[in-house]
């Protein structure tokens, strides 16, 4: 018998749900819904939206698993790696395709489930709890176009920067949700996966030392990409958050929570990269050079758990946790590391850590989506109801 993870109040609240979000973006508008529109009507209306967004988390893992078996440490774009084997030309299409599918399968999912009369608060909870744990998974795939480096690559360190770059941006949009009870879809988010589909092909076509061109005004493709996310999250997501908190707490339409309940979805987030950003200070055996793939992955990983969290909170309009279980093992390793001459048992704890995080966060997804289709009485990955 599963875990009974959910509560009888967050149940409660799941009963009473109703989907509120608001998209204003014009290349969604535009551009991908007409796209998904026509997509959505050619699909068969027994796929079931839940299997659509499964396969579309699985295709990015695929390209997460691809690109780590051809450069696992981020070497193979790399100028100052010149004696590591290149990605072959045919991932990057391959890459493209899978990385296109995805994005299309994520956007036509929900479009199914209206078609379909099988739209359900277990069909948005499994979609974004996937795509909490694809803030990673996408941002480092397209890393290993650029690779390590100070020239034309970009430092292990600064990608981490762009990995908590794109999950804080996940966290503020459904922070902004907990707060105002409506879903502002972020702009920032198709932008970013056209233009990483664009990457893949160019990749393709003309070859990874592509960003190595020498642009006008000694630009380089590398800082283009950092100001794409950087850039992108400062002056259009975080802005937008900043004025739909404002008009929904002066207009009265949010929950109306006082400032230490609606700034509480923060807190795990915060620890989590303060305890991560002291680990890499404070290594001794500088973890993030020799394995930054895994730390990221780790990263990620909690950051998943803390985040679908948080989505249950607002969707059952629950409160949400404090801090999340899986950082105080966290904090007891990042003690270790300040404080005891590890060695190399440091990345031991690093693989240990990120075992045991990955394992108890799928069960625990595993165990809500459980809980909730037996809760509705649906099967989650065809459209045909449980039989009592």
């Amino acid at each position: 018998m599963a875990t009974s993870y959910l509560t009888d109040e967050q149940i409660a609240g799941f009963d009473r749900y109703k989907y509120c979000s608001v998209d204003t973006s014009p290349l969604s508008n535009y551009v991908m819904h007409p796209f998904w529109n026509a997509v959505v009507k050619r699909l068969p209306r027994w796929l079931a939206p839940n299997l659509m967004t499964f396969m579309g988390f699985l295709l990015l893992i695929f390209n997460f698993v691809l690109l780590t078996w051809y450069d696992p440490q981020f070497r193979a774009s790399s100028s100052q790696h010149p004696d590591d084997p290149l990605v072959p030309n045919w991932a990057w299409l391959v890459c493209g395709f899978a990385h296109f599918l995805s994005h299309t399968l994520d956007g036509c999912d929900g479009k199914q489930a209206r078609r379909t009369g099988s739209s359900s608060p277990l069909g948005e909870l499994f979609d974004h709890g996937l795509d909490s744990w694809a803030t990673m998974f996408f941002p480092t795939a397209v890393y290993s176009m650029f690779g390590r480096g100070t020239e034309y690559g970009i430092t292990v360190t600064q990608m981490y920067m762009v990995v908590w770059v794109v999950m804080i941006g996940f966290i503020m949009t459904h922070w902004e949700k907990y707060n105002t009870g409506t879903l502002f879809l972020p702009w920032g988010y198709d932008m970013s996966q056209v233009a990483m589909f664009v990457m893949y092909i160019a990749a393709f076509f003309c070859g990874q030392d592509l960003w190595r061109t020498h642009l006008p005004l000694g630009l380089r493709f590398h800082y283009l990409f950092l100001f794409s996310f950087y850039g992108g999250f400062l002056f259009i997501s975080l802005p937008h958050t900043i004025r739909n908190l404002y008009r929904s707490t002066s207009e009265g339409t949010g929950r109306n929570l006082s400032l230490y309940e609606g700034m509480l979805p923060l807190l795990s987030p915060a620890l989590l990269f303060l305890l991560c950003v002291v680990w890499l200070i404070m290594s001794p055996t500088d973890i993030m050079e020799q394995q930054p793939r895994l730390f990221y992955f780790m990263s990620g990983t909690v950051f998943a758990n803390i985040a679908c969290r948080l989505i249950i909170a607002q969707m059952s309009n629950t409160r949400c946790e404090g801090v999340n279980a899986l950082l105080w093992p966290l904090m007891v390793i990042v003690v270790g590391v300040c404080m005891a001459p590890l060695g190399q048992w440091e990345l031991v704890l690093l693989i240990g850590y990120t075992v045991m995080v990955t394992l108890l966060h799928i069960h625990f997804g595993v165990c809500v989506v459980v809980q909730m289709a037996d809760h509705f009485n649906i099967n989650i990955f065809t459209l045909k109801k449980q039989e009592d």
